[in-house]
């Protein structure tokens, strides 16, 4: 798993138009909530290699994080075909990011 977050994010039309599951993961890679999480989200994700994970550098001004209402970091947004189905936001251990897999299909 990939410790940076993309700069350049898809747009909102093309996550609402996503096929399947997917996770969207706001954050910067020097935000202190967001590296500790890594772990507890990298054993979370581990035993679905389906899953689509996109971590996106989130800031004032990135429209992305402001159409899902991001207000702190890391903040995961589960997708089931475009639609939110669950959210997690800076989880501490693995059991949040289970429920929400589970809510989103993969459980």
């Amino acid at each position: 798993m990939s410790q940076d977050y993309a700069t350049a994010a898809p747009t909102r039309d093309e996550v609402d138009a996503m096929p399947g599951i997917c996770v969207i993961e706001f954050g910067t890679s020097w935000c202190g909530h967001c590296q500790r999480a890594q772990v507890s989200i990298a054993a979370a994700f581990a035993p679905h290699s389906e899953l689509k994970h996109i971590k996106v550098e989130d800031g004032p001004g990135r429209r992305l994080g402001r159409s899902f209402r991001v207000k702190l970091w890391p903040t995961l947004v589960f997708l089931r075909d475009g639609e939110e189905v669950a959210r997690v936001v800076r989880p501490t251990d693995g059991m949040a990011l289970s429920d929400a897999l589970a809510a989103a299909g993969l459980g």
